[in-house]
């Protein structure tokens, strides 16, 4: 069973079709970018894999558990899948570690004990260790999505979804994020990541899907993508993506 799959899914709001027939999966331990135009859709399709957006037609299960179906307990779910988010999302008024620990003591139930020791180790692997008690207004870009990346791991996720983790960042600082995110898939973290930073989908991810006009317009092993794009439209992306 893969650990993510994506069924025919289509969305729209009102008129307006942002999912076409999508159809996808993602294997336990396996990175997959998902790339493409902005407006493709690719934002939508990973916010659909946790239920923060919902979709009309279609199927997506995550560790077999249907994320469309009205049983589901969605919260439950959530808790078990890692969502980094484009713009940190962390709480401003909460210092670092009270960021890492609070959903560890409200959702999971740890003691705050644990969910301390839990938080400070993380912190550490994240090279953030000396940053627990300030506030993250005083970090950089990079820093604040380093902490929401321990944040999301403090949850033991079963899967890390990222929407575009580097896009709010200042170009030194996307660097110290992609490394994180690379360890990360060197231990085996079942990853979806929607990201234009191609260097990274080459050096780290196993599949590309590339999207446009609410499409998945292809589905290939990166080397494939890479290489020979069997599509035009994934061929006009690339020749302007990678000329610079």
């Amino acid at each position: 069973m893969p650990m993510i799959s994506i069924r025919n899914v289509c969305k729209s709001y009102g008129s307006f079709q942002v999912l076409t027939d999508c159809c996808a999966e993602v294997a336990r331990g396996e990175v997959v970018v998902v790339c493409g135009p902005s407006g493709s859709g690719k934002s939508t399709l990973i916010k659909c894999v946790n239920g923060l957006e919902p979709f009309q037609k279609g199927d997506i299960t995550v560790d077999g558990v249907s994320v469309g179906d009205p049983a589901t307990d969605l919260p439950g779910l959530r808790a078990r899948i890692g969502m980094v988010f484009q713009n940190f999302e962390l709480f401003p008024h909460m210092t670092v570690v009270q960021n890492l620990t609070l959903a560890q003591v409200k959702v999971l139930g740890r003691t705050r004990q644990e969910a301390l020791a839990k938080g400070l180790a993380l912190l550490e692997r994240v090279g953030l260790g000396d940053q627990a008690d300030k506030l993250p207004g005083k970090l950089s870009g990079g820093q604040q999505q380093r902490v929401a990346i321990a944040r999301a791991l403090c949850m033991d996720p079963i899967a890390m979804l990222f929407d575009e983790p580097t896009s709010a960042l200042d170009p030194e600082m996307i660097n110290e994020v992609l490394d994180v995110m690379v360890q990360l898939a060197q231990e085996g973290m079942t990853m979806m990541v929607v990201t234009h930073e191609m260097g990274f989908a080459r050096r780290v991810a196993d599949r590309v899907i590339f999207m446009d006009s609410s499409r998945i317009v292809e589905d290939a092993a990166t080397e494939e993508f890479f290489g020979t794009p069997r599509s035009e439209r994934a061929q006009q992306f690339l020749s302007k993506i990678l000329s610079h």
